[in-house]
């Protein structure tokens, strides 16, 4: 298993537009051992200025507009992605989009639970579902044995709120019970895992990729700003 990006031909990257998922295109995009073409993906394309800053110097960056809640937006957004990769299909989904509404107990909703469940957890779910017949066709035309994004790879971005173990002492702090709760049941995903290891899953139903579940901890961006309070996506 690797994450050397030099055999990596493509990459797509949702909620690209700030935060974490922006500084991922910026990391890659700046390192000698990217991939050919980077997929970043926004709910308002054009909004996302420094984005669209960044792709105007970067030719090999392309922007897809994708709303992770919307099956329509996810369809369209697979279509324009096809026409990117081409017949080497894509190699690696980074599933990075999500929200978090700052609740307590005393404060939170069923509204709340719903709408973070929605794009927390079931939509890197129905977004990987979608995009599975490039990540198969990527695998099958890439060179090498092994799994790594020389083949195929899909990259939940978890949280260490959604760490049971973690959720004592100081981080009991943050109450935030629709965001932990989401980001626990993603850790479930993909169904049906055939073992999992250091975070990574090797799925049973496609042995031919990997399932990665990052937590990269609380960064300073406007996302995780609102842990201090406030609503964000």
């Amino acid at each position: 298993m690797t994450l050397n990006f030099s055999k990596c031909q493509s990459v797509l990257i949702t909620g690209a537009s700030r935060g974490l998922g922006l500084q991922m295109v910026k990391q890659l995009v700046s390192n000698a051992e990217r991939p050919k073409k980077i997929i970043a993906t926004a709910r308002k394309p054009e909004e996302a200025q420094d984005l669209q800053q960044l792709a105007k110097s970067h030719p090999d960056i392309h922007i897809v507009p994708l709303d992770v809640v919307s099956d329509a937006s996810i369809d369209a957004a697979v279509k324009e992605v096809s026409s990117i990769v081409g017949p080497a299909g894509l190699n690696c989904l980074i599933n990075n989009a999500g929200i978090l509404i700052d609740t307590d107990l005393n404060t939170v909703t069923r509204d709340a639970m719903t709408k973070t469940f929605e794009s927390n957890t079931v939509a890197p779910l129905f977004v990987t579902k979608a995009f599975l017949p490039l990540l198969k066709t990527a695998a099958a035309a890439g060179q090498g044995s092994g799994m790594g994004v020389h083949r195929s790879a899909v990259v939940n971005i978890s949280s260490l709120l959604g760490s049971i173990q973690l959720n004592w002492g100081e981080a009991a702090n943050f109450k935030t019970y629709a965001y932990r709760v989401s980001k626990i049941r993603m850790m479930m995903d993909p169904p049906a895992p055939a073992n999992i290891t250091n975070g990574t899953t090797l799925s049973s139903d496609h042995p031919w990729s990997f399932f990665v579940h990052n937590q990269p901890g609380i960064l300073l961006t406007i996302f995780g700003a609102c842990l201090f309070g406030g609503n964000t996506r």
